[in-house]
């Protein structure tokens, strides 16, 4: 029950005191992709584990995320520069554009993960860790990770293991800290190391 209070409140917080607007155009935002093709795919499909797929992406996850890496709220020394010259109605259009986009995950099943590892993420993934504090993953991004939208919280599954335990460790380490009310930060500075990179493989499968 804990789990499904923090969501809620998280959620309930950011709908009253933030406002995120994407109306994007996705015919407009397939023409201002060229760019961000080189490293996520033409259609949003990275072929990179460093670089997150964003097929399929929520709309107005990406497009706070745009807007994060042209203020400085996220920073990355690849992104920044190249939210830097976009309007905000480019990031919308792109962020529009990648939503609609179909992830392909043919590619990018984890190969030989010993049982134990997928076993450990998906307990972590569905039911936490009650001895840390942790809550469970499906709490805020669903059984299927695919996210919700309106609370900003993004799909997960089929992301990459790399990209997704990276970030995880970026909140650790609190050298990311765009997440709404730190949820994220307080989440996985009860992670170790082993429940990071399990967690992640798990996820990449999950779809």
């Amino acid at each position: 029950m804990l789990n499904n209070y923090v969501c809620a409140f998280s959620l309930v917080f950011f709908l009253v005191s933030n406002q995120i607007s994407a109306a994007g155009d996705t015919l407009a935002g397939e023409k201002k992709i060229q760019t961000c093709a080189v490293c996520h795919g033409p259609n949003g499909n990275s072929t990179n584990s460093v670089w997150p797929n964003l097929a399929g992406q929520h709309e107005e996850y990406n497009f706070k995320q745009l807007m994060e890496y042209k203020s400085g709220a996220r920073k990355n020394n690849q992104m920044t520069p190249m939210a830097m010259p976009l309007s905000e109605q480019d990031m919308a259009d792109i962020s529009a554009y990648y939503a609609l986009q179909e992830l392909k995950t043919d590619s990018q099943v984890p190969g030989s993960v010993e049982y134990k590892v997928v076993e450990l993420g998906e307990r972590i993934y569905r039911a936490g860790d009650t001895t840390s504090g942790l809550p469970a993953c499906m709490a805020c991004h669903g059984p299927s990770a695919a996210g919700n939208p309106a609370a900003l919280y993004p799909l997960l599954s089929g992301q990459y293991a790399a990209y997704t335990a990276a970030q995880l460790k970026t909140f650790k380490s609190e050298t990311r800290e765009n997440d709404i009310n730190e949820v994220m930060r307080d989440i996985a500075i009860k992670m170790t190391n082993e429940e990071i990179e399990a967690v992640s493989l798990y996820i990449q499968g999950l779809y």
